[in-house]
């Protein structure tokens, strides 16, 4: 599990841990069952607060990314595929509202959005 930290990122430490964590989890990087580092494993390696990983773990199990057991650690949660599918959408919808936001600011008409999304999916990186 890769995890980086970005210091001139506004978004909290917990949180960035968090995302990059449901990111491996959403894209199979992670698999159901696998262990993950312990809390105090995990802030060592990053240099954090152990307070800081214990938040992120906590938000993982309330959302059902992970599971904890007690004296053995935390797993990856079995995903059912169909919430694990919706959940990949709805972030995609996310993304795709603030570039909407943003392209209503700067007066960009849907037909150079669809431009855009056709050479950009088209491509991917």
């Amino acid at each position: 599990m890769k995890i980086l930290i970005s210091n001139s990122d506004s978004t909290p430490i917990y949180e960035q841990i968090k995302k990059q964590i449901q990111a491996q989890i959403m894209s199979d990087q992670l698999k159901p069952g696998e262990l993950l580092p312990s809390i105090r494993k995990l802030a060592l390696d990053l240099q954090v607060s152990v307070i800081t990983t214990k938040r992120s773990y906590d938000d993982l199990e309330n959302e059902g990314y992970i599971h904890s057991v007690a004296g053995k650690g935390s797993y990856v949660a079995e995903q059912n595929p169909e919430l694990l599918h919706e959940k990949r959408l709805k972030r995609i919808e996310d993304t795709l509202q603030i570039a909407v936001e943003e392209a209503h600011m700067l007066g960009v008409s849907i037909e150079e959005i669809h431009t855009m999304l056709d050479l950009l999916y088209g491509d991917p990186q």
